[in-house]
């Protein structure tokens, strides 16, 4: 009356035999998975994608003024040419960004951070305001102006300290450019 429970076929050697006595489907994808003796296992990471991103465009700049340089003579003998400190300045900053872009793959660093446009366009327009204000106004109402214009690129501006570097700045370069320097810069607005 009582019966006897006999295994399956091969559920034995399923457990001694690394699972030959699986279905076909579930022994490809337990192998399917596993990496081949053969294939390498090289993978590229870069770990400080500013680091990297950025020694690439010092390399990409140092190979445009390799560029730029090529119809200028270089050394000649002991003599340098005027090509040879382009040249030779290019050669230094494409060794920096190699480098640089080298780190970028061994050690880790902040991922790139999306762009802000505001602040480049708020620098560039303080810029162009001086150029158009600086003969009408004069140098301390357009440089004072620029300075401001230009603050407000950064969200970390607060409008005393603001206020007063336009200020400090605006003095340092009437000092500079018309007391040192004695361009013949008009301060203030004429009033005829």
């Amino acid at each position: 009356m009582s019966e006897r429970v006999q295994p399956e076929k091969g559920s034995s050697r399923a457990a001694e035999g690394g699972g030959q006595g699986m279905p076909p489907a579930s022994r490809d994808a337990r192998t399917e998975n596993a990496p081949s003796p053969q294939e390498p296992q090289f993978r590229f990471s870069i770990r400080s994608p500013r680091d990297f991103w950025g020694g690439l465009v010092l390399i990409a700049l140092a190979i445009l003024a390799i560029w730029a340089s090529r119809d200028l003579p270089g050394q000649r003998g002991f003599a340098f040419g005027p090509g040879t400190a382009p040249r030779l300045f290019a050669g230094v900053l494409a060794a920096l960004g190699a480098a640089v872009a080298l780190m970028g793959i061994i050690e880790h660093g902040p991922p790139i951070e999306k762009y802000k446009f505001r602040g480049p366009i708020l620098v560039v327009i303080g810029i162009l305001s001086f150029a158009a204000l600086v003969r009408p106004l004069g140098l301390v109402p357009a440089t004072f102006s620029a300075f401001v214009i230009s603050i407000l690129g950064t969200t970390e501006m607060r409008w005393i300290e603001s206020l007063i570097a336009g200020a400090i700045m605006t003095l340092f370069c009437v000092l500079l450019f018309v007391y040192l320097l004695g361009l013949p810069f008009q301060l203030w607005p004429r009033l005829y």
